[in-house]
Formats: C-alpha cells, structure tokens, sequence
C-alpha cells in the first residue's frame, strides 16, 4: 500500500467500497494477517478468521437473491483520520439488509475505528453501534424487551460465533 497521507483513508474507502458490492477478497488486503476485529456480535483474530465473517455476511446477502439485493446498501461517509491517533482512521457506515428468518429489514449506523501498522495494514478493526436499536429491528419484540441487557447482546454473539464456525467448517 502506498504510504502517502491520504493511504489510510483511501483503503477504508476502497473497503466499504468492495464490500457495498458484496467482494470480500477486495477488502482482504486491508487486513494484516494479525488483525483483531471487534463488534457487538464478534470479537475475532486474525485475518482468516475476519474475512470469514465478511465473507459469511456477504454470502447472506447474495443466498437472499432478488429480495436480499434489493434491500442491500452500504453507505461509508465521514472517512477521516482520528485526531487523537495518527495511525488510526474513523469512519461512519450506514447498512440496509434483511436478517434472519424473518427477513426483518435492518438499518444499522455504525462508527468504525481501524489502526494501521507502518506498513499499511489494519491491525485493529473496531465497529460500535447501539445494540439496542439493531436488536429492535433485527429480532422485533424480544430485541424492544430486552435489547439493552448483557444477556441478550451475548445471546446474539454466542450464535454468531456459532454461525461463523459453520461457515468456516464448509
């Protein structure tokens, strides 16, 4: 990767790029091989383990066909370096999908931190969102009822985590 000011800031751009078009191997070079990611429903190391995710949650898309695709839209703004760290970039993602059984239409707004090595590379990936307001959407009424509470915020990682094991595993 280039190593110009602006690197940093045009790869998260070009990563919420690919992944808008559902390409996970045009995010993978982003990625140190030791990368740590962490969300609401992950906390992952490594690059392999990382783009297994992305790559799970881009096939989900894909396997809802024309409907999933309709829905479908990532929209990445506020790219910009973090004053408080040179080596970090911050950025805002806006995602629509459907999840789930249900199909239940999600609007997510999520603030992304990613520090770079001197490479380069991501070496941490950091995205938060107010998990209450996803659950709302993504699970309806238990998500109203319950959606602030540490136990259904694990619930919902400890499945994830399951789901993306299966995934790995095929």
């Amino acid at each position: 990767m280039s190593q110009d000011a602006s690197a940093p800031e045009a790869a998260v751009a070009a990563f919420y790029g690919a992944f808008a078009r559902l390409e996970p191997p045009a995010m993978a070079p982003l990625y140190a091989d030791a990368v740590q990611f962490r969300d609401e429903a992950f906390n992952l190391s490594g690059r392999a383990a990382t783009m297994a995710m992305w790559s799970m949650l881009c096939d989900g898309v894909r396997g809802q066909g024309a409907a999933g695709r309709a829905v479908w839209r990532l929209e990445a703004s506020a790219i910009r370096r973090d004053p408080a760290d040179a080596r970090a970039v911050l950025a805002h993602w806006d995602v629509d999908y459907l999840f789930g059984p249900a199909q239940r239409r999600v609007h997510n707004r999520i603030d992304a931190r990613f520090v770079f090595d001197a490479s380069g590379r991501v070496v941490e990936h950091v995205d938060r969102f107010d998990f209450w307001r996803w659950s709302r959407q993504a699970v309806g009424l238990p998500g109203l009822l319950l959606g602030w509470s540490p136990w259904l915020k694990g619930k919902v990682a400890t499945q994830a985590g399951r789901q993306l094991e299966r995934y790995r595993q095929r």
